[in-house]
């Protein structure tokens, strides 16, 4: 007893005295936009793209009820919310919202509420999105920012808020149930029509939609928060004249390292500090992106994708500088994913396991491969198989590509080198990892690996290695999402003994399946 009371306490006093209860209300509806002045239907929270900002302190509890209110049927009319980047204990694993792992979609004209308090003092740069098919793409997408009263980097900046987040982003004029159609018929993935930075783009030959404008003033220093929230495109951010010094990356703070660009790919965050130490002027911040062969889309110039870093004093205009990609050649400072440092500084834990995982897609169609197997979502979520008895891998589908392991082990994941050109950002839900071979470079690092949660994988080869101390089915895919749907995409199920031990179901999640089963296909 005294063990169980001393530890009661442990855990009381490792909740912040500022911890608070943060409710959120999404509307998820169909709403006419156009970002890019392109005009279509959209999938919005609460009409707008991107959606509302969530914004929690270190130790809150998030409490996001969803109202399904979708109508248009060139679109997925269910839907389901996940919190890229947010760690999830074992006993909120069914609030985690990745559709067919830990839960069933959310049906129209339906309700559901998805509490997942902020564990483990997680802080940083984070974002929210549809886990149903490809349904992001058509709008539903947001940022979600947890702050640290503490933050032990805060001396380097003077503003941090709603005005420093900046989220870059692909869009489609086209909706995603004819551009899947596409997909699958040609093998050929969808290349956007443009990038939008904070909601608003340009496309070749479209309306000149007023850029996007950051407003700062001379002598301060500011935290922006980066966001690619794409389903492709990897962003290359840069600030004509200007360096940023990274502090976050994926929620993980790290030892600042001044560079004057950043690829990113689909599903990346950093934080970086940039100092207004320019004359007073307005200068571009360049966002260039890649995403297929453009010559697919005459639509895409890649080159408009920007936004106006604006001094106070100066005029309502745009740069006098032409529009370019940012710095070249011998002015290029550019990151290297295998140089960032984690702030505070931790050897990896030596692996107790390894799994090589291989990629390869099945040419001329829309289907990858998983060491030979592409997933396909299960008609009963994963979590549901496990709480119902599941044990090994012979109960569940092959085409699940569920891999069973062990509680409180430590996990290698090893991505071989490949021929395949385009990086495959793979992201582990619920947890992160630890970056012990980026693709970045041929380094080996187990002293003080940066941990995150999407790395690329292909070319050179990447190995990352987590733990099994969060029991749980945890999604582990791609975040090209078209590549997504075409089944690259693992489960990680963990310690299935302590799951059914620990997760114990609201009736609210377990009515969930029944009313999305009984849905006729076109409402799913």
């Amino acid at each position: 007893m005294k063990l169980l009371a001393s530890t009661v306490s442990a855990a009381l006093l490792a909740i912040p005295a500022f911890s608070k209860t943060v409710p959120i209300t999404l509307d998820i509806v169909n709403a006419e936009g156009a970002p890019d002045g392109f005009s279509r239907s959209m999938v919005t929270a609460n009409g707008t793209y991107p959606g509302p900002l969530i914004t929690a302190n270190k130790g809150d509890t998030l409490v996001v009820t969803i109202n399904n209110k979708l109508d248009d049927p060139t679109m997925r009319r269910s839907t389901s919310l996940d919190f890229d980047g947010i760690f999830v204990n074992t006993p909120d694993s069914f609030n985690e919202g990745s559709s067919f792992v830990t839960t069933c979609p959310v049906a129209p004209d339906a309700s559901y509420t998805y509490t997942i308090p902020l564990v483990d003092g997680q802080t940083g740069t984070f974002w929210y999105h549809s886990q149903l098919s490809v349904q992001y793409v058509d709008g539903l997408r947001g940022a979600l920012v947890v702050y640290d009263p503490e933050d032990p980097l805060k001396h380097l900046y003077d503003v941090d808020d709603e005005n420093t987040i900046w989220q870059v982003g692909d869009w489609w004029h086209n909706t995603t149930l004819p551009l899947l159609a596409g997909y699958v018929a040609t093998g050929i993935v969808p290349v956007s029509d443009s990038g939008t930075f904070n909601g608003v783009g340009r496309f070749n030959g479209g309306p000149e939609v007023p850029f996007h404008v950051v407003n700062v003033v001379q002598g301060t220093r500011y935290r922006f928060r980066i966001i690619n929230t794409s389903a492709r495109n990897v962003f290359t951010m840069s600030i004509d004249s200007h360096n940023m010094t990274i502090i976050e990356t994926d929620g993980t703070p790290t030892q600042p390292m001044t560079v004057n660009s950043i690829d990113m790919l689909a599903g990346q965050r950093h934080s970086v500090v940039v100092e207004a130490n320019q004359p007073v002027a307005n200068y571009w911040i360049n966002a260039p992106y890649v995403g297929g062969d453009p010559t697919r889309n005459l639509n895409q110039n890649a080159t408009l994708s920007r936004a106006i870093l604006r001094y106070k004093g100066a005029p309502a205009e745009d740069p006098t500088a032409p529009m370019s990609l940012g710095p070249a050649g011998a002015a290029l400072n550019a990151l290297v994913e295998a140089n960032l440092r984690p702030l505070v500084a931790a050897p990896a834990p030596e692996p107790d396991l390894n799994i090589t995982l291989n990629l390869v897609v099945t040419a001329g169609k829309a289907q990858w491969n998983v060491n030979n197997v592409s997933y396909l979502p299960p008609e009963v979520p994963t979590l549901v198989k496990i709480l119902e008895g599941a044990n090994s891998a012979d109960d569940f589908n092959v085409t699940e590509n569920t891999f069973i392991l062990p509680a409180n082990k430590i996990v290698q994941v090893i991505f071989p080198p490949s021929v395949d050109d385009e990086a495959h950002p793979f992201h582990l839900h619920g947890n992160n990892f630890w970056l012990i071979k980026s693709n970045s470079s041929e380094e080996i690092n187990t002293q003080n690996p940066i941990k995150r949660d999407v790395a690329g994988v292909g070319s050179t080869g990447t190995i990352m290695r987590f733990s099994t101390a969060n029991p749980g089915p945890w999604f582990f895919h791609c975040h090209i999402f078209w590549h997504f749907q075409a089944g690259l995409a693992t489960v990680m199920a963990s310690g299935l003994d302590e799951t059914r031990k620990e997760v114990h179901p609201t009736k609210a999640w377990d009515a969930l399946c029944p009313a999305y089963d009984a849905l006729p296909a076109d409402l799913q």
